[in-house]
């Protein structure tokens, strides 16, 4: 160190010490030779996890003990480091010791975030009822995603309404959310025969789902106009639905209060009557429009989910999360919405939490996984470890 100081100078020493670190050592080559093995110590611990410190964001100075102190100037991700410095013989030795979060660090949360209350009393009725109505032949994944994505997101019950001709698959698959069978029109097929059975399973229940999965048969649509317009509880309006709802858009006009519509940008342009570049050129203004052309909650999903509501509030969520780009991830954050409407939530911060809480749950699995190879159903058990993280964040 003393020569690599008399050869190389301050260049040297700006290019490898923070200026507390060079106060502190004073040129002393002892100082300077122990905190050059402790940062080589610390790079090394960050071998393999995608963080890198150059030596000049590592700065290490003796704790008010007298030990040595990691700091880490930058994004570590939560990490930290202990490090220990020997010398000998005229030689400095370091080891060092790193401490990597279980989960990635959350990104900032919008200002609409809100979690509902988990009183030490409550039980299952403090909590909500979900009613879900979804699934059709060949898309029974919707409906089990859907629904225990509900029941994830911390609702006391979760109900989902299937034709008969699916109720044995769903029976077998979901084994806590109560899967109910209905009348059928067709082979895996809710249709409006089934209004009032489903209108009554749907007095009780503190949310409503509609949509994922459930398929485009005519008679399962005039059921959708019905529900979206008579049906008072608070509803997330998703996949199908929507689809409904753009073939007949004067249904549109007759949304009952809380309802909540979840678009992407090519069901967004269904609705809209427009194409989804267009759509996607100024995705806030398109959501504001619509939610207050609706009355409704409006979620216009991709990377920076918006969120706006009839009375002009806008949220854009601060993920871009690739990994989320994989078939019935909708699903799940149509049964999340679902889940915190039913314990209580406004339908606007409902709608702004889901997506948030969805996005990290994503960006969990993205953490172990990289950005392809997501499965809807990897989220799952992932939602409510993002809400305690959230709730012990000070939430």
């Amino acid at each position: 160190m003393a020569t690599a100081v008399r050869r190389s100078g301050e260049r040297f020493l700006r290019k490898s010490f923070t200026p507390a670190e060079l106060t502190y050592c004073d040129g002393i080559p002892e100082r300077l030779a122990g905190r050059w093995a402790a940062k080589e110590a610390v790079i090394k611990c960050f071998d393999g996890t995608g963080i890198c410190f150059p030596r000049r964001l590592i700065e290490i100075l003796p704790a008010s003990t007298g030990a040595p102190r990691v700091r880490l100037l930058g994004d570590a991700r939560g990490a930290s480091v202990q490090v220990s410095i020997t010398h000998q013989a005229q030689v400095a030795i370091a080891t060092a010791r790193l401490e990597m979060p279980d989960r990635p660090r959350l990104l900032e949360a919008p200002e609409a975030v809100a979690l509902p209350a988990r009183p030490t009393d409550g039980h299952k009725g403090t909590f909500g009822t979900v009613v879900v109505l979804a699934g059709s032949l060949g898309l029974t994944g919707a409906a089990y995603l859907a629904s225990t994505a509900s029941a994830r997101t911390g609702a006391g019950l979760v109900r989902l309404l299937v034709a008969d001709g699916i109720y044995p698959i769903l029976a077998a698959k979901c084994t806590e959310v109560m899967a109910t069978p209905v009348p059928e029109v067709g082979p895996g097929h809710i249709g409006h025969a089934a209004r009032d059975i489903v209108l009554r399973h749907l007095e009780g229940a503190t949310a409503a789902v509609i949509g994922p999965g459930l398929g485009r048969d005519s008679s399962t649509w005039r059921l959708v106009y019905d529900l979206v317009a008579d049906v008072k509880v608070p509803m997330v309006i998703d996949a199908d639905a929507l689809n409904a709802l753009a073939a007949n858009r004067r249904t549109l006009k007759k949304l009952g209060k809380g309802r909540v519509l979840t678009p992407h940008p090519g069901e967004m342009g269904r609705l809209r009557q427009k194409p989804a570049a267009e759509v996607n050129k100024d995705r806030p203004a398109t959501a504001r429009a619509a939610a207050e052309e609706w009355g409704a909650v409006v979620v216009l999903k991709g990377a920076h989910t918006v969120v706006a509501g009839p009375d002009g509030q806008v949220s854009v969520d601060p993920h871009e999360v690739p990994a989320l780009a994989s078939g019935g991830t909708g699903d799940v954050l149509a049964g999340m919405i679902g889940g915190l409407l039913a314990q209580g939530c406004e339908p606007f911060a409902a709608a702004v939490t889901g997506v948030y809480v969805h996005a990290e749950a994503g960006r969990a699995v993205a953490e172990r996984l990289g950005d392809s190879g997501l499965l809807a159903s990897d989220l799952l058990p992932e939602i409510p470890l993002v809400m305690e993280q959230l709730r012990r964040g000070g939430l």
